[in-house]
């Protein structure tokens, strides 16, 4: 086997490794939501796995672990928090329901087996700098500045709704200020902004042999569009929560703009 593959490979098993630990523990506390914690570290596992056989002081490689690594942190941190002394997820209960009896066990290639896969897929651009020698240019920095762009507006739209959500005067109102006047996914928006960018600094790392690794972006875009993100919380929101139509109507789903007018 080549090197890039067999690195490839070890970023699987790492990834593979992480997952199941935590479908373990979602065994002991009878909660899948676990993965979705457990989701950045899958990420940047492999990644900070191929980025280490790159040589020493490499700011390429040290750009792209940092910038990792505060993605993964942020969103770790805010998503164990978020979700503290919630129990499981409603999107799990639901899948739970579905696949009794015996979801638990169903739960290792449904839930953790699947996500173990799709990360290590998502941490592509990684792979493709490994080992790069290029030195950084003008793409790496359209690149960074992409993702730590990305990093910043997730982060603020999380804050912002948090902060909305923790006043009892907003109860059973919809958020709708800030960041999520403009997209009613402000932290999809970002997520895809950190992909996307760091796929640019991947191509600054390793040219158009890189190209490849869009992948990543292409997968994660898919996902926060039509798959687990935007597609699956608002499949049925508005029957939930009926002022939520008015707001779908007048704001972007994913893309910042200004909202829309209300027809007379």
């Amino acid at each position: 086997m080549t090197a890039p593959l067999l690195l490839a490979l070890a970023g699987l098993a790492l990834a593979s490794g992480l997952s199941l630990l935590t479908w373990l523990a979602s065994l002991v506390r009878c909660d899948a939501s676990l993965a979705d914690r457990a989701w950045p570290f899958l990420i940047v596992g492999p990644a900070l796995l191929y980025l280490g056989v790159a040589p020493d002081r490499d700011p390429r490689a040290w750009l792209m672990a940092t910038l990792g690594l505060a993605w993964a942190l942020r969103l770790g941190i805010y998503l164990g928090w978020r979700n503290w002394g919630q129990g499981e997820d409603r999107r799990y209960r639901e899948m739970r329901h579905r696949n009794e009896p015996g979801f638990g066990w169903k739960s290792l290639y449904l839930v953790f087996g699947l996500q173990a896969l799709l990360a290590w897929v998502v941490s592509a651009p990684f792979l493709a700098a490994a080992g790069s020698t290029r030195p950084l240019g003008w793409i790496d920095a359209v690149g960074a500045s992409l993702a730590a762009f990305g990093i910043a507006f997730e982060a603020i739209g999380d804050a912002q709704l948090a902060r909305f959500k923790a006043d009892p005067a907003h109860r059973g109102e919809v958020m709708d200020r800030g960041l999520w006047r403009y997209t009613r996914h402000p932290n999809y928006f970002g997520e895809a902004c950190v992909w996307w960018g760091l796929w640019l600094v991947a191509l600054g790392a390793s040219g158009l042999q890189g190209l490849w690794s869009a992948v990543s972006p292409l997968l994660m875009t898919g996902l926060l569009l039509k798959v687990s993100g935007v597609r699956l919380l608002e499949k049925d929101i508005g029957e939930r929560r009926p002022a939520y139509r008015d707001y779908m109507a007048r704001t972007s789903a994913f893309i910042p703009a200004p909202p829309r007018r209300r027809r007379p």
